[in-house]
């Protein structure tokens, strides 16, 4: 998840720009690629799906990102939504099932690894069930003063052990929690 220094991953009109990074901002796309070349499985709440999904597929974010756009449109993906009526991206299965039930029986059964990217509503849902194993977090050095608030609507504390950190040249910080068991 991306968030502004104040706790925000979009101002209050949606927009995520605050956390594009340039091209040319070689450590950050270093970083970027090995997630997006890590393997497993990614999972999408609409929102987050409808715009990854017109972006990757696209020769601009290919030229823009060759690496990182081959791992985004390989990978299998899941899209959580009621709404959506077909999800056409590559690799890509359309869920309408409970999230909670469905993630709870993917955690127990033998698969890969599951990423989430965004999808804010579903990080929270997720993570107040106990259903997440490790939040990574990107503070950017930006406050927006207002927005939608990371994992905010949680019904009781999120209690977090902090497992790893790395700063970029960019001013972002990166931070690994866990939840506390």
């Amino acid at each position: 998840m991306q968030i502004s220094l104040d706790g925000y991953y979009c101002d209050l009109h949606g927009d995520m720009s605050f956390a594009h990074k340039p091209p040319d901002d070689t450590e950050w796309q270093e970083f970027v690629a090995g997630n997006a070349s890590g393997g497993g499985m990614l999972l999408f709440g609409r929102k987050t799906y409808e715009m990854m999904a017109a972006w990757w597929p696209t020769p601009a974010a290919a030229k823009a990102m060759p690496e990182v756009a081959a791992g985004m449109n390989a990978m299998p993906k899941l899209v959580f939504s009621r709404t959506l009526a077909s999800a056409d991206w590559a690799n890509t299965t359309l869920v309408k099932d409970d999230l909670i039930r469905t993630v709870r029986r993917m955690q127990n059964e033998r698969g890969p690894d599951i990423a989430i990217l965004g999808s804010g509503s579903i990080v929270t849902q997720l993570a107040g069930v106990g259903l997440i194993d490790t939040i990574q977090v990107v503070v950017n050095p930006v406050a927006l003063g207002a927005g939608q608030s990371f994992l905010s609507g949680l019904a009781k504390p999120l209690e977090l052990v902090l497992t790893n950190t790395r700063a970029f040249g960019n001013g972002s910080v990166v931070l690994w929690y866990a939840q506390r068991s």
